[in-house]
């Protein structure tokens, strides 16, 4: 439906928590529309974890206010119903069985009988898991604890979603199945606030990107307006097949037979070198990314805290 916004799903307004005289959130204020994902980024340390347990409810704010699905607070428990997460931290029983996970966790938000055996049996497809719902979880791989995590956020069949790093120390393939199953609740309007230190994938998943450092919102918007507004300047780097005729004529800056021109503009100069004559072996265009919008706006240095 072009033309029509959604609605809050969740709402943070000046957010402020401390842990003694660290200030770990410090005025945090935005929203997350329903049906969006929504990316929160940050390097260690950032405040990303603490804004997380404030949302659900699981931290009371020092200053500010949270607000799920129009009024709700996180603290109450009907509130809560409305939410999964799957944290960082694996949340399993390794001497249950995967199956037995997804009843125990459906059962802590009030599912029985019929109802919650069909949750089950739809969380087991989710997760890729059906064939081996019978297993227990510590004969899992890594990739499949993952998955049945995700699954276990998602068994009660809640609105709003919070994942935290879901892809941490997956394989591939099952990297790519949490993709398709978050792209596919997204399809099914739910809201969804996911967190990564993998850039790549909150360009691929997120509509929309709040990038956080020290207790600070950055900057937040979508990914492409973040990387036009933060992301730099392109680089074209081309290797010269042989020797210009005018080297002076050349733009940006040759080394050997090495040129290398920064510009917003990279079509525009690879058709300049394309009609100039220049014979060229080699032709590269670096453009910018989250990456760069993410090392732009928290900086390069190590983060070890």
């Amino acid at each position: 439906m072009d033309g029509i916004v959604a609605p809050d799903m969740i709402r943070a307004t000046d957010l402020v928590k401390s842990y003694g005289a660290i200030l770990a959130v410090d005025g945090v204020s935005f929203e997350i529309r329903g049906g969006e994902t929504f990316g929160l980024l940050g390097p260690n340390g950032a405040g990303k974890s603490t804004t997380i347990l404030l949302l659900v409810g699981a931290l009371r704010p020092d200053g500010g206010a949270v607000t799920v699905d129009g009024d709700g607070d996180p603290t109450r428990a009907d509130v809560r119903r409305r939410i999964g997460v799957a944290p960082q931290a694996l949340s399993l029983y390794e001497d249950l069985t995967g199956e037995e996970n997804l009843a125990f966790f459906g059962r802590l938000y009030g599912l029985a009988g019929a109802r919650l055996r069909e949750r089950v049996e739809e969380a087991l497809r989710f997760a890729g898991l059906a064939d081996r719902r019978g297993h227990r979880v510590r004969t899992y791989s890594g990739g499949m604890q993952r998955r049945l995590n995700l699954a276990c956020a998602f068994v009660h069949d809640p609105p709003v979603l919070f994942l935290d790093e879901p892809t941490v120390g997956v394989d591939p393939q099952s990297r790519n199945h949490i993709f398709e199953s978050i792209e596919a609740l997204k399809q099914a309007g739910r809201t969804i606030l996911y967190t990564t230190h993998y850039m790549e994938e909150a360009q691929r998943l997120c509509d929309r990107v709040a990038i956080m450092d020290r207790g600070k919102i950055l900057a937040l918007d979508t990914v492409d307006a973040l990387i036009s507004r933060h992301g730099g300047v392109s680089v074209v780097e081309a290797e010269l097949a042989a020797p210009p005729a005018n080297p002076a004529s050349l733009p940006g800056r040759l080394d050997g037979a090495r040129l290398r021109i920064e510009t917003r503009n990279p079509l525009e100069e690879v058709a300049r070198l394309a009609g100039s004559g220049v014979a060229l072996a080699t032709l590269n265009v670096h453009r910018p990314d989250l990456e760069s919008v993410f090392l732009s706006l928290t900086g390069r240095r190590l983060r070890d805290e």
